[in-house]
């Protein structure tokens, strides 16, 4: 064996020693989740993203989106992502909170304002604050997508304030943040499996539910529930992330090029977001309908009490960031 070849076998089972894969001859090639369809707003961001990653470090660095989440379910990834199983991803902050307690602020209802407070604020302290407990998790941000805000819908009436929602039967997600935010307002919260939705309002088995226009508009919700009111009650970020042990294998300058373009894919896919919601909403008043916005969301938020109260006494080391968010103009 020459001592290059000796150099060379070391170097690696130093690496390999370390937990750390050597970069090949052509590069690092990285692997990305991603659960929605190829031409979804998020799917076509992520392209973006990877496709800007490797012109800039000029092939050093290439990957392949896996989308339709065929690389597991969303709590499977993020944890494959923090072992540096999958390199990157794009995750809702809601299914996050299970492994980076900082994410679940963002899960509670009316925390945000509107989807551009919110951008303001996770593009600023709040980011920072979550980015760093994400940080300690083995996850680094790259960029704040958007998920839009969820608003309730329904068959019976207009939801104006948050009287209107008493003893109406909404499906929510399965979460006690949110089945506590219908009872705050006495409304009857019903978890359901999000297919049975469009047969249980027709039914009756519930009034509505709640969501994004979007989704109200592609599962033909509003065929059944045609009331929609604009509450934009959960407003939850979503993150383009790389996993810690990936980035840790870049040199500053492709960490550089890294996180510039996760910040461009982000301000992508916010406006093909608001493109898509725009869309959603013409199709859901043409199908007839009843939107409303609801211009003081004061009560709602003071209806809100509780669930905060609850959740401060088992996240107390979480106020601060509570605060932060609640208190911003």
């Amino acid at each position: 064996m020459t001592a290059l070849k000796h150099l060379r076998g070391f170097a690696a089972a130093t690496l390999l020693a370390a937990g750390l894969a050597p970069v090949s001859a052509s590069g690092l090639e990285l692997r990305g989740w991603n659960i929605h369809v190829e031409d979804y707003p998020v799917s076509i961001a992520m392209e973006s993203f990877i496709a800007e990653v490797e012109e800039k470090t000029g092939g050093e660095i290439s990957g392949k989106v896996y989308h339709n989440g065929v690389l597991g379910s969303q709590p499977d990834a993020i944890e494959q992502l923090r072992l540096g199983v999958i390199d990157f991803g794009e995750f809702n902050l809601g299914p996050m909170g299970q492994a980076v307690p900082e994410a679940n602020v963002t899960a509670l209802p009316f925390i945000f304002k509107s989807v551009p407070q919110m951008y303001a604020l996770m593009d600023g302290a709040a980011g920072e604050a979550i980015g760093e407990g994400m940080k300690a998790k083995g996850i680094v941000p790259l960029g704040w997508y958007a998920a839009g805000a969820r608003s309730f819908y329904n068959s019976a009436r207009p939801i104006n304030t948050s009287a209107d929602v008493e003893g109406l039967k909404i499906r929510v997600m399965s979460n006690d943040l949110f089945v506590k935010m219908v009872e705050a307002m006495d409304g009857n919260a019903t978890p359901m499996a999000f297919a049975e939705v469009y047969q249980s309002i027709k039914t009756g088995v519930v009034d509505g539910a709640e969501n994004n226009p979007p989704s109200y508009e592609s599962t033909n919700h509003y065929e059944v529930a045609q009331y929609y009111s604009l509450t934009e009650h959960l407003i939850i970020p979503e993150c383009l992330c790389m996993s810690l042990k990936t980035w840790e294998k870049l040199t500053p300058e492709q960490q550089e090029i890294v996180m510039a373009a996760g910040r461009a894919s982000a301000d992508m896919q916010r406006e093909l977001w608001a493109e898509r919601e725009a869309a959603s909403m013409e199709t859901v008043e043409a199908g007839g309908v009843i939107v409303n916005t609801v211009a003081d969301k004061a009560p709602f938020q003071e209806a809100m009490t509780p669930v905060y109260d609850a959740f401060l006494e088992d996240n107390p080391d979480l106020a601060d960031l509570v605060s932060l968010i609640r208190n911003a103009d």
